[in-house]
């Protein structure tokens, strides 16, 4: 692609405020959704749950990778015929990249997901379960964590371990968690993070 010069960061404020909200349309809409149609190939709700906290944590860091390949490419082709210095540079190349998105072969990371999430050994074999049928959930997060990336700085979510302790100030306790447990017994949905700070809280279980 020939060098074009990439747009003005004045709208970077109002482009982070709309990625935030649509996590949050993610989370309360079409992570839903996606439970929903799980449920018709998994009766247990908490293999449900898991299977659609897996999809976004794999879908973050497919995406996370994807973008930091493109990244590369884009910097060495712009480095060529740009006169800033490396700090300018830098903020180029992210303007860049959220102007073409076409850039970001979105189909292949979607694959990468679904190949990864057939080798986990806390979800269902391939064989009892495609996960395809949740595919327009994760091409959607997908999507949002590229776009997270061209932020300055970048958004991004906190990974949970399950058996960790609570942290009331990432996460929110599910209706059906035991509140006088002080351990997570999984996770629900991430916290959104910004440059360590949580922005959005996530969802967890907890269980004695």
């Amino acid at each position: 692609r020939p060098c074009s010069p990439p747009r003005l960061r004045r709208g970077s404020a109002s482009h982070r405020a709309c990625l935030i909200a649509r996590y949050n349309f993610i989370y309360a809409k079409e992570r839903l959704e996606a439970e929903c149609i799980l449920r018709r190939y998994v009766c247990n709700l908490e293999t449900v749950q898991r299977i659609v906290y897996i999809a976004c944590v794999e879908s973050f860091r497919a995406a996370k990778m994807a973008f930091w390949k493109v990244k590369i490419n884009v910097k060495d082709t712009l480095a060529i015929c740009y006169r800033g210095g490396p700090t300018s540079l830098e903020v180029a190349v992210l303007d860049y990249i959220a102007c073409h998105k076409d850039l970001y072969d979105v189909c292949c990371t979607v694959h990468e997901v679904i190949c990864c999430m057939n080798r986990n050994p806390k979800l269902p074999c391939p064989g009892e379960l495609d996960f395809v049928v949740i595919s327009n959930l994760i091409r959607e997060l997908c999507c949002l964590a590229y776009s997270m990336q061209t932020l300055i700085p970048p958004l991004d979510i906190a990974y949970g371990v399950d058996g960790e302790c609570f942290n009331r100030n990432m996460y929110y306790r599910s209706f059906d968690s035991d509140f006088a447990a002080p351990f997570v017994a999984y996770h629900v949905w991430p916290p959104l993070i910004e440059d360590g700070t949580v922005i959005v809280k996530g969802e967890v279980v907890t269980k004695k």
